[in-house]
């Protein structure tokens, strides 16, 4: 089972797992799970998708139980009525905060977009970052004599694809676990060494207006065992004190408690 962190009879959302899709795909013909699949079967009831949350990616993602209301949340999305907040554990150290306005150049799929438009010009994109805590660890690392990381929370403004990975990479702090653009002697260090064996990337907190009762609504989704394995070792136990641990494994289908969202 899934953890859902809200439910209403307009709309739920839950706490998605990393290594998980979000829904069938062609492309990954093999796959036999999905979280849009596996909630319909844990509620009884459709649900119809309103954002998606990449594959390796963990966290918040909400489901409209109605092809209407997830229009609604849609518009939301599509108008930056709402406020995403990610986690993130990063390459290097970074200090203090700030807004990153850097531009993308849309990444198309050699397969699924073969037939758009090649030479878009670039996006606007933008992020929020703010350096949340440090750790340096005595393990050795490419030209390094130790290991580096920052904690970070992300607030994207707009929503490109992989902009969070990509912007970080532009800033030279590639997200740890990131496979198409990060750092590969990191991601294989911090695996072999601190356990980090998925991408470190959360969607920690999603604020919205409910699209029928109109009432502001803060979702939260608590941290996986590869995130609290991480931070403890870093010495990062009190970093995010809103945030619940989970019980379930950073990609393998187990039975989890459930928080109910926070109102306010």
């Amino acid at each position: 089972m899934l953890e859902i962190l809200y439910q209403d009879e307009w709309l739920v959302a839950v706490n998605k797992p990393s290594g998980w899709l979000v829904h069938r795909s062609w492309l990954d013909r093999h796959e036999s799970v999905f979280v849009m699949q596996t909630v319909r079967d844990q509620i009884g009831q459709h649900v119809f998708t309103v954002h998606r949350l990449d594959r390796p990616t963990s966290g918040v993602l909400l489901m409209g139980l109605s092809s209407e209301v997830a229009r609604l949340l849609s518009q939301q999305f599509e108008q930056h009525q709402l406020q995403k907040t990610y986690h993130a554990v990063v390459r290097g150290w970074l200090d203090g905060e700030e807004t990153l306005d850097y531009a993308l150049t849309e990444e198309l799929d050699k397969i699924a977009d073969r037939f758009s438009e090649q030479n878009k010009e670039p996006q606007p994109a933008v992020t929020h970052w703010r350096a949340l805590d440090k750790a340096e660890l005595p393990v050795p690392v490419s030209r390094y004599d130790t290991s580096r990381y920052t904690l970070m929370e992300l607030k994207p403004q707009t929503g490109r694809k992989h902009q969070l990975r990509r912007h970080m990479t532009h800033l030279r702090h590639p997200i740890i676990g990131d496979s198409a653009h990060g750092d590969l002697r990191q991601n294989r260090s911090a695996a072999q060494h601190f356990g980090m064996t998925r991408l470190m990337l959360h969607a920690s907190e999603l604020r919205l207006t409910h699209p029928v009762t109109g009432e502001p609504l803060l979702l939260r989704a608590g941290l996986d065992s590869v995130w609290q394995g991480m931070m403890a070792q870093f010495g990062w136990e009190d970093a995010l004190p809103n945030l619940p641990r989970v019980e379930f494994a950073a990609s393998c289908l187990q039975d989890s408690g459930s928080d109910q969202a926070t109102r306010r």
